[in-house]
């Protein structure tokens, strides 16, 4: 979704693809073939560049550092994504911002959980600091056996020590797990925002995202019903975390809007994603500019662009895999339904539950919007069939 911005802009786009048939490879011209865990093949693909970015944050530290050391730019740096890698980095930072967050804690042990149940009260969220998205990585626990494996995993990988790591939990849990208190939250935002090199930063409308099974089903853009000053705040905080972090590039700021003590609206961040991010993609045809074409201007520290909506309502639908492996005839049905709806398939192959694609419909009926972007989905899914 990055190549047609950047064919706008001039710029040459280069994806290192984990293989000949992957979705950039489809569409972008240079992908070579590699392996984003290998300094190997990333070194080799990183010296044909300027500057080097992401689409996910799976890319291990030492592979970026690699390239950073090499003498390419690395946008965002290193020391920036590695906030985004690891949650319990995350947390620990945003504590020390004094940025809203649930009460949390660092488990290394059973007694550690035990002590911080004791605490705070079951049920509890456990995560695994790295390697999450989608809802992996991510179990809530009503008591230690519910965390069991996850704690004797932290124990192996302690374990092995200086001799070596665990093979399956290393990565994941190599320095333990993060606890969070469960959250009563009223619904789930995200503040989308930009920042370049030189400083110059820019926030989308705050968005409300619907989860289904811990995967984005749906973004509703503008969150509606958002009280001004709670979306005030969101942003500022957002836009403060970037230039903390020294963020470049998009960053989405995940978050849970909540009532303080008074009942006022609140709000607690949950995540934090340093890339173009499935809550932005509305903006590819929402916005005045995509976050796609936001992500390369500031990597590039270009001037960023405007991020006013183009109509009063946009909302996007996930399309998850479903029963249609061909979906061709379905999307094409769907083109002639609803004209004024925008597509945007993946070209990934169909399993269910993967997210393949997304819609986009813009307009002033809200509840309109969002049924039209349903069925899309359901039919392009296969739950319904008219």
């Amino acid at each position: 979704m990055t190549a047609p911005p950047a064919v706008g802009l001039g710029v040459t786009l280069s994806v290192l693809a984990e293989s000949e048939t992957a979705s950039a490879a489809q569409v972008v011209p240079s992908s070579p073939v590699g392996d984003h865990t290998s300094i190997e093949d990333v070194l080799a693909f990183a010296r044909r560049c300027d500057v080097v970015t992401f689409d996910h944050e799976h890319v291990p530290p030492e592979v970026i550092a690699a390239v950073q050391d090499a003498g390419v730019r690395v946008e965002p740096s290193p020391d920036a994504l590695l906030h985004a890698q690891d949650k319990l980095v995350m947390r620990r930072r945003l504590t020390a911002l004094g940025i809203p967050c649930p009460d949390w804690a660092h488990v290394t042990s059973r007694a550690d959980l035990e002590a911080f149940g004791r605490r705070v009260g079951w049920p509890l969220v456990l995560k695994t600091p790295r390697g999450g998205y989608d809802g992996k990585g991510v179990r809530v626990v009503t008591g230690l056996d519910d965390a069991r494996d996850w704690l004797e995993a932290v124990e192996a990988v302690e374990a092995a020590g200086a001799g070596g790591t665990d093979g399956e939990h290393g990565t994941t849990m190599a320095d333990g797990l993060l606890a969070e208190a469960m959250v009563g939250f009223t619904r789930e935002l995200a503040v989308l925002v930009a920042r370049s090199p030189s400083g110059q930063a820019a926030v989308w409308p705050v968005v409300e995202t619907v989860q289904t099974d811990g995967i984005c089903t749906e973004v509703l853009a503008p969150a509606p019903d958002l009280d001004p000053e709670l979306a005030s705040r969101a942003s500022e905080s957002a836009l403060r975390i970037a230039g903390e972090l020294g963020v470049t590039g998009v960053m989405a700021v995940e978050l849970f809007e909540t009532r303080d003590g008074d009942g006022r609206p609140a709000y607690l961040v949950n995540e934090l994603a340093m890339r173009p991010h499935n809550s932005g993609h509305w903006t590819i045809d929402g916005s005045v500019t995509s976050q796609f074409e936001q992500h390369l201007r500031a990597v590039l520290d270009l001037p960023l662009g405007s991020t006013r909506s183009r109509a009063r309502w946009t909302v996007m639908g996930n399309v998850l895999g479903g029963d249609y492996p061909e979906l061709y005839a379905t999307y094409r049905h769907l083109m002639a339904r609803d004209p004024a709806m925008k597509f945007h398939l993946y070209g990934k192959d169909v399993r269910p539950g993967r997210k393949i694609g997304h819609v986009d419909v813009s307009g002033d009926d809200l509840d309109d919007l969002r049924a039209r972007a349903r069925h899309a989905c359901d039919y392009l899914q296969g739950v319904i069939t008219e």
